[in-house]
């Protein structure tokens, strides 16, 4: 199959799309970013690459961090974890005080901001240095000691999280986190203030496309069955509230952020990663869903 060709119609195809949606202007330093770039990658299991357009500029990853937070915090405390959270699609926004309300402080899922911000909190309780620890896994995962946290983004985001504020302290009052709801606000918005290329992104997924075999990287180890649930919880969680909408055209594993980049796998055959930073009103990459869709019609390689 020629991937590199089938990009390069994807890409044809998407283009007219350019100039729709916004970025995430509500985070004052996604609002300065260029929105009409675009950047895809693909990595095969036999080792082979295709990428096209922007694959090697950095953008802040945002939520695609989740599925980093969740691995470690999933090596941390294995099936406790779900003692204190969900695996149910939310249904309603990400960023939803009311139905973390409504369910006494047991957020839904992971991928859900509430959720993240108690994977922040596991991961504050058992590492003695969180913030360092998270960046060495995700340069593992993507083999590039260069990755690093964007502070300027972590530090916007931080000066406008009134609502993560907000949730993080209704967490508090429902008793699902243990540490001082400052030092959980900045670690979970400096993961979220990861930057990476697309290119990055398809090779630090690699290993969760890899789902038949242990997951050993740096201190964070997991069994093939614990990612294949990471690999599920991508399926029904991993697109806000549009992710079923995500799993009937796309029909992938995968994980967007509001930056506008998604990462998606094919287990046992490849890794995927789109970048494009105008987003629709759920918050995700209007030309890279697109774009994944396209590849997965033009390929019939989905897990459907």
């Amino acid at each position: 199959m020629d991937y590199q060709k089938i990009l390069e119609n994807i890409y044809s195809e998407v283009l007219p799309l350019r100039g729709e949606g916004e970025q995430a202007d509500y985070i004052p330093a996604l609002a300065q970013v260029n929105p009409d770039q675009f950047g895809i990658s693909l990595r095969l299991m036999d080792g082979r690459g295709f990428e096209l357009g922007d694959s090697a500029v950095r953008f802040s990853i945002q939520s695609i961090s989740k599925v980093f937070a969740l691995s470690i915090a999933v090596s941390l405390v294995g099936e406790n974890l779900w003692e204190r959270m969900g695996k149910e699609p939310s249904g309603s926004s990400f960023n939803s005080l009311f139905q973390l309300e409504l369910e006494k402080g047991i957020p839904r899922n992971p991928f859900v901001n509430a959720g993240a911000l108690v994977l922040a909190d596991i991961m504050l309780s058992r590492l003695e240095d969180p913030e360092g620890f998270f960046i060495d896994f995700v340069r593992t995962l993507a083999g590039n000691p260069g990755i690093d946290y964007n502070r300027n983004v972590a530090e916007s985001e931080l000066s406008t999280a009134y609502l993560n504020a907000a949730i993080v302290n209704l967490l508090k009052y429902h008793r699902n986190i243990d540490n001082d709801i400052r030092d959980v606000l900045r670690l979970y918005t400096y993961m979220c203030s990861v930057e990476m290329s697309c290119a990055e992104l398809s090779d630090a997924f690699v290993c969760y496309a890899r789902s038949n075999e242990p997951f050993s990287h740096g201190n964070v180890r997991l069994t093939k069955s614990q990612v294949k649930r990471i690999n599920s919880i991508m399926q029904t969680c991993g697109f806000y509230d549009e992710a079923g909408e995500f799993s009937f055209l796309v029909g992938l594993p995968g994980k967007s952020g509001v930056g506008g980049g998604i990462a998606a796998i094919y287990p046992s055959r490849y890794s995927i990663a789109v970048w494009s930073p105008r987003l629709n009103s759920r918050g995700n990459s209007i030309m890279g869903m697109k774009a994944l869709e396209l590849f997965t019609t033009e390929t019939s390689e989905s897990i459907f």
